[in-house]
């Protein structure tokens, strides 16, 4: 594909006013079929933002050895989890790909080598929260993949050359959970409200001043902030989609949270507006 012809591909995206981002905690894939406060935050998150003309998504679901992009016209509904009831599987989304957005994401990102994916689809991180937001699929949606060879700095510049989509009707939402230790879950409280360990308390208060503050780089240096981030962030996948969205900020630009609570002990469903 040249340069001549993806230029023509972007400019089928209209100029628009710019394009909030978002981070959202999407929980448990339960989330998909239940009716609670969370998912009601994600669709009063849409509904507090101009309708997109496209979605381009990173989920926690898609992590791969380098960088990969969603790029068939329609998209499987990726149901990757397993002992969750039958109707959950059931569930279908079918909104539309986007090979043009996929194209000048690739662009976009030069010189890192992007591999145009025709076999992933949309996994839960993507769909049950954009069913939510969107429910009449009425919206593409592209996911771009996280290369887990790379660290988090890298990850944090990388989606600074994605500032441009905003400017032209892209939603870029990034989807995890910012504390997210499985391993320590208290089942017998998963539904107690706002339940949260000291640690995942000590760890949800510092993030949260340091989202508010602007101050991403100890959020970037994750991994050197203590034994409360370690248990908060045991591993990078759900946590990176964060800095995805805190690295389109641009100068003007507020930071706000919803659905700011713990759960379980060891998880928390905070999400971030940028606008």
């Amino acid at each position: 594909m040249t340069s001549n012809t993806i230029q023509q591909l972007s400019n089928n995206f209209s100029a628009t006013e710019r394009m909030p981002a978002l981070f959202i905690g999407h929980g448990s894939p339960m989330n998909a079929i239940e009716e609670n406060e969370f998912v009601a935050g994600f669709r009063k998150a849409a509904r507090s933002i101009p309708k997109p003309n496209a979605i381009l998504c990173i989920s926690a679901h898609w992590f791969t050895p380098g960088t990969r992009v969603t790029a068939m016209e329609m998209p499987r509904t990726i149901h990757d989890f397993g002992g969750f009831p039958p109707q959950l599987y059931e569930v279908q989304y079918p909104a539309k790909g986007n090979p043009e957005l996929a194209a000048e994401t690739r662009q976009l990102l030069t010189p890192v080598q992007v591999e145009m994916d025709e076999k992933w689809g949309l996994d839960h991180g993507a769909w049950s929260v954009i069913k939510h937001m969107y429910p009449m699929a009425d919206v593409p949606v592209v996911q771009l993949s996280i290369d887990y060879t790379k660290p988090a700095s890298y990850h944090f510049e990388l989606a600074q050359q994605l500032k441009s989509l905003r400017e032209k009707g892209v939603l870029i939402l990034g989807s995890g959970n910012i504390i997210h230790n499985l391993g320590m879950v208290d089942w017998p409280n998963f539904d107690k409200d706002n339940h949260g360990y000291d640690w995942a308390i000590e760890a949800h208060d510092t993030i949260n001043d340091y989202l508010l503050d602007g101050n991403y780089q100890p959020l970037i240096n994750y991994n050197n902030q203590g034994k409360a981030f370690n248990l908060a962030i045991p591993t990078p996948d759900h946590y990176l989609p964060l800095l995805y969205t805190l690295a389109l900020q641009q100068k003007g630009e507020t930071i706000s949270l919803f659905n700011d609570k713990l759960m379980a002990g060891s998880l928390s469903m905070t999400s971030v507006k940028i606008a």
